[in-house]
C-alpha cells in the first residue's frame, strides 16, 4: 500500500510510473483516491479514442443540415456556407483532425468525415437552387463611381408658352384673364353675338353640334362646342357692368378638314373692352402697343377693311416685319377686330348709347407658326419630343 501511494499518473505517456513518496507523507490514502480516479480516465480514452469525434460529426451534420434547410434567403445561406462549408467552417476541422486519430482508427472517422462534407455541399446545392447563389446577395451602399440617371425636366406646351406670353403683355395693359365652358349653348355661340338663326355660321357642317344618347329622333340638341371664344365675352358682360376689360383665351372647334394650315380644335386669344367713350382710335393704339411688343419694335402694322357680324365697323390686322422677310409677302394677317356691335351690347344688357367698345381675336396656332418658323400645324398635336424639346 505505501508502495502504490507513491505512484504517480502521467497522461498520454504509458502506464503509471512508480516515484518514491513524497518527503513528509505520513497518510497515503487522498493520494491513491487521485491515483485510481486518473487511471479510470486515461483507461476509458485508451478503449474509445472515437467516440466523442463521431457524435460531434453526426450533431454537426443534423446542424448543418437544418440551417440549410432553413435559409429563407440569399443572405442567410451565405452564412450557413461560411459556418459549416467554409475556409475554417466545421467541415474542414473535422477533416483537418483526421491526422491527430490513430491510424488503426482512421477508417471510419475518415469516412464519417467525408460523408459530413458531402452531405453538407449536397443541402448547400439544394439551397442555393431554391433560393438563388449567394453571391447574388444585394449589398449595402453603392458605386459612387457609376453615371447618374438622368431625369427629365418637362416644360410648358408651345402653345401654352404663346398664350402666357400674349396674356401677360395685355395683362401689362390693363386686361384681365377670363374663362368659360367649352360646350356652349346657341344663345352664347350664336344670339347675342348678332348671328340670328338662319346664318351660314351656324349650319350644323360647319358645328359640332351634340346629340342626347338614346334619344328617338336622333336630332342634335342646342347645346355644341363653341366656334370661338367670343361667348366667354358674353358671360363676362353678364356678370359684370361697364367699364370691362378682358381677354379670353381657350380652345374652339369647327370641323374643318385637316391639313398643314387647318385643324378641327385650334386656340383663340379673344380681348374685349367696354367702357364710355372707346373709340376705334383706343383700340388701334392697344393693338399697336400688343404687336410691337411681341413681334418686335421695328414691325409696321396696317388696318383692313372686313366685316364680321358682331362688330361694326370691322377690320383685319396685317403686320410687316423683318422677322417674316424669309416668307417673301410684304404683309401678313395676323388678327381680326372692330368696334362692338350695338346689338352685342343690348344682348347683355348694356346700353349702347351709353358704353361703347372694342374686340379684336387670334389665332394662337397662327401667331405662334409664323413667330417660330413652323410650317405644318399638326405639329402641335403630334406629341413628337423632337419638336416639343426644341421650344
Amino acid at each position: 500500500m505505501r508502495l502504490n501511494a507513491g505512484r504517480k499518473n502521467c497522461r498520454g505517456k504509458g502506464p503509471p510510473l512508480c516515484q518514491k513518496p513524497q518527503a513528509g507523507a505520513s497518510n497515503g490514502a487522498p493520494v491513491i483516491g487521485a491515483a485510481r480516479l486518473a487511471r479510470k480516465r486515461d483507461a476509458a480514452i485508451v478503449r474509445h479514442p472515437m467516440a466523442m469525434d463521431l457524435a460531434e460529426i453526426a450533431d454537426v451534420e443534423q446542424r448543418g443540415l437544418a440551417a440549410f434547410a432553413a435559409a429563407t434567403s440569399a443572405a442567410e445561406l451565405e452564412e450557413a456556407r461560411r459556418v459549416y462549408l467554409g475556409g475554417s467552417g466545421h467541415a474542414k476541422r473535422i477533416l483537418g483532425g483526421l491526422k491527430d486519430v490513430p491510424r488503426e482508427q482512421r477508417g471510419p472517422f475518415g469516412k464519417a468525415a467525408n460523408e459530413l462534407n458531402a452531405k453538407l455541399t449536397q443541402a448547400f446545392e439544394a439551397a442555393r437552387a431554391r433560393l438563388g447563389s449567394a453571391a447574388e446577395a444585394p449589398r449595402d451602399g453603392f458605386d459612387i463611381t457609376r453615371p447618374g440617371r438622368r431625369r427629365e425636366v418637362g416644360h410648358a406646351h408651345l402653345i401654352t408658352q404663346t398664350i402666357e406670353e400674349i396674356a401677360t403683355i395685355f395683362q401689362r395693359l390693363g386686361f384681365a384673364q377670363a374663362e368659360g365652358p367649352e360646350v356652349e349653348d346657341e344663345f352664347h355661340n350664336f344670339d347675342a353675338l348678332n348671328i340670328p338663326a338662319g346664318h351660314p355660321a351656324r349650319n350644323p357642317e360647319d358645328n359640332f353640334y351634340l346629340r342626347v344618347a338614346g334619344a328617338a329622333d336622333g336630332q342634335p340638341v342646342p347645346l355644341l362646342l363653341r366656334s370661338q371664344t367670343s361667348t366667354i365675352q358674353i358671360r363676362t358682360m353678364e356678370k359684370t357692368q361697364p367699364p370691362v376689360r378682358v381677354i379670353a383665351p381657350g380652345r374652339v372647334y369647327r370641323p374643318d378638314t385637316v391639313d398643314a394650315t387647318h385643324h378641327f380644335m385650334f386656340h383663340q386669344i379673344e380681348g374685349l373692352a367696354v367702357a364710355e367713350d372707346l373709340t376705334f382710335g383706343d383700340l388701334k393704339s392697344v393693338l399697336e402697343l400688343f404687336i410691337r411688343e411681341y413681334f418686335g419694335a421695328d414691325t409696321k402694322m396696317r388696318l383692313r377693311p372686313h366685316y364680321f357680324p358682331f362688330t361694326e365697323v370691322s377690320a383685319e390686322v396685317d403686320i410687316n416685319c423683318a422677322m417674316f422677310k424669309h416668307l417673301k409677302k410684304p404683309w401678313l394677317e395676323i388678327l381680326g377686330c372692330g368696334m362692338v356691335h350695338p346689338n352685342v351690347l343690348q344682348a347683355v344688357g348694356y346700353d349702347p348709347d351709353k358704353v361703347t367698345g372694342f374686340a379684336f381675336g387670334m389665332g394662337v396656332e397662327r401667331i405662334a407658326m409664323l413667330k417660330h418658323r413652323i410650317g405644318d400645324i399638326r405639329h402641335f398635336v403630334a406629341n413628337d419630343l423632337r419638336f416639343l424639346r426644341q421650344f
